[in-house]
């Protein structure tokens, strides 16, 4: 255990979406970029499969969808998935934080995103938060943390793309405590914006910097 503010820093970006296909096209057309995301693999705990797309060192965008492959789970999907239609759209849902002491981090929030727990896939091994009903904490606003067990971390196995974060922008009813959460765990980054809903929904918005320019995803 670390002692004092665990270190925490962006790690990925969610896209969930009814299916993998549809959701690595939907960020092949917003990002202008063909045969961006790449298969990553199987969840086979929670019923899910991935695809990757670097958007720099140390951190990665992710495209999660149910597996059609795999048995149902006996307990909810993360990311929300089970709430998903079969015609709902891909789009930028959720973010994930990295930190160096995931227990450490959970007591000092006072939002909890989840409970910590462990998940492989092929020989990566982490920590992550999951909310007993599956559902995205403060409408994925909020973001899941993570603890990596293994090394390298995944953005290192995947192309450079030239891809990179410019603003991440959280619009939530509860700005201001999501916010001091961040606050709580050290979670210092100017790419990071937070603003209180007025009339719209919760939405998440991001600015990525492309070859062909700044696109958007959201």
């Amino acid at each position: 255990m670390t002692t004092g503010t665990p270190r925490t820093d962006p790690d990925h970006l969610v896209v969930t979406a009814a299916t993998l296909e549809q959701g690595m096209a939907w960020v092949e057309q917003k990002l202008g970029i063909g045969m961006a995301p790449r298969i990553g693999g199987q969840h086979v705990r929670l019923g899910t499969h991935n695809a990757l797309m670097s958007l720099g060192p140390g951190f990665y965008l992710e495209v999660i969808a149910i597996d059609p492959s795999a048995p149902a789970p006996s307990r909810p999907r993360w990311f929300g998935l089970d709430a998903l239609s079969g015609d709902a759209p891909p789009r930028l849902a959720h973010w994930v934080a990295r930190t160096d002491d995931i227990h450490a981090a959970l007591q000092a929030m006072p939002l909890k995103p989840g409970i910590a727990e462990e998940m492989s896939r092929g020989a990566l091994h982490w920590l992550i938060t999951i909310a007993a009903d599956g559902r995205l904490q403060c409408d994925g606003v909020l973001p899941s943390l993570i603890q990596w067990q293994s090394q390298p971390h995944p953005a290192a196995a995947l192309s450079d793309l030239g891809c990179r974060l410019v603003k991440l922008e959280g619009r939530h009813p509860q700005a201001g405590a999501i916010s001091a959460a961040l606050q709580a765990i050290g979670l210092e980054d100017e790419r990071i914006a937070l603003r209180q809903a007025k009339t719209e929904g919760p939405v998440l918005s991001a600015a990525i910097m492309t070859p062909h320019g700044v696109r958007m995803l959201d």
